[in-house]
């Protein structure tokens, strides 16, 4: 049930964060659930009738669900399933998935440039809104997964081409995974270390997510944490989501075994704040969108002659927060 507040109205940041902190005190990462079985690649979470796919919070909400189980990725209103003669059934118990809407108010200033009239001010407000599974729908067509459209490149391939694509200074060597911000590199083990390519792509991803908050013309964000301190959790889980959200994206299952100092780091922060779920999800969405530009079908979209001006145009449209 979601909590409420002391004015009455319920508090939907508590609810959320309660709901991952759950999961996460379980031993999973609920970004990484729909996929432990290792049987199916992950299915990003899209609306049935808009085919949208669905971003930052909502994605870990949804993709935590154990209807994402199903193989199925589609959500959508009860209004939205009416509209298509769709119907919900009786007794199915609808997911709260949450979106910003904006308040415009006046704040009682009048300037001259304005006319004298009053001066507005936007406000961000979080709604709740409730969703429900394909599965308790009926009437809804059967899904149809995407298949194989004969353009030959498999998902570690792109993920490969990606990585190149980035530009980012890629080292293997050694034991040890990281991304240095002062020498801005990335160092990775040799790939015949991993077990499987899909780990090693996996791991290299979650570098490449660090790496977009080295410098000011990518994601910048705080990178000096050290390790064990709250920054560097903070750092941490955005890069952990950042990476799963581009994994679904390409195809490439993640690498969901669980570490259990991680996972305290961040049950601290999220349990310290209740909106920082809401910031890293966020956060996480501008990594990934940042670094989905590199896949091959974008770059070959826009040409690699505008892809200098693509970046700073993504990079500007991050920054507002959009």
């Amino acid at each position: 049930m979601t909590k409420e507040k002391t004015n009455g109205h319920p508090d939907h940041y508590q609810d959320v964060t309660d709901r991952i902190i759950e999961s996460l005190e379980k031993g999973v990462r609920p970004w990484n659930k729909p996929w432990d079985d290792g049987k199916a690649l992950p299915t990003w979470p899209r609306n049935a009738t808009t085919e949208n796919k669905y971003r930052g919070i909502n994605i870990l909400l949804l993709m935590s669900h154990p209807l994402s189980f199903e193989g199925d990725p589609r959500w959508c209103s009860y209004n939205q399933a009416k509209e298509q003669d769709w119907q919900v059934r009786k007794g199915e118990k609808g997911t709260r998935i949450y979106f910003y809407k904006t308040l415009e108010i006046e704040d009682g200033k009048k300037t001259v440039a304005e006319n004298d009239e009053p001066a507005t001010r936007k406000i961000p407000l979080l709604r709740a809104y409730t969703v429900f599974h394909a599965s308790q729908i009926d009437g809804i067509p059967p899904y149809e997964p995407p298949t194989a459209d004969g353009n030959e490149f498999t998902p570690i391939e792109e993920a490969e081409a990606l990585l190149k694509n980035s530009g980012a200074e890629i080292h293997h060597g050694g034991p040890k995974a990281f991304y240095s911000p002062s020498s801005d590199h990335i160092q990775l083990p040799p790939k015949e270390a991993f077990a499987e390519p899909a780990g090693y792509y996996g791991t290299a991803l979650h570098e490449l997510s660090h790496w977009t908050g080295g410098k000011e013309t990518r994601v910048p964000r705080n990178m000096k944490g050290r390790f064990g301190s709250e920054s560097y959790a903070r750092e941490e889980l955005r890069a952990e989501i950042g990476s799963a959200f581009i994994c679904a994206e390409i195809g490439i299952p993640p690498d969901v075994e669980d570490n259990a100092s991680y996972i305290a780091s961040w049950l601290k922060v999220l349990k310290e704040d209740k909106h920082e779920i809401f910031r890293a999800a966020s956060d996480a969405q501008k990594i990934a969108d940042f670094c989905l530009q590199f896949t091959p079908e974008n770059v070959k979209a826009v040409g690699k002659e505008e892809t200098a001006v693509q970046t700073l145009a993504l990079q500007a449209q991050l920054q507002r927060g959009r």
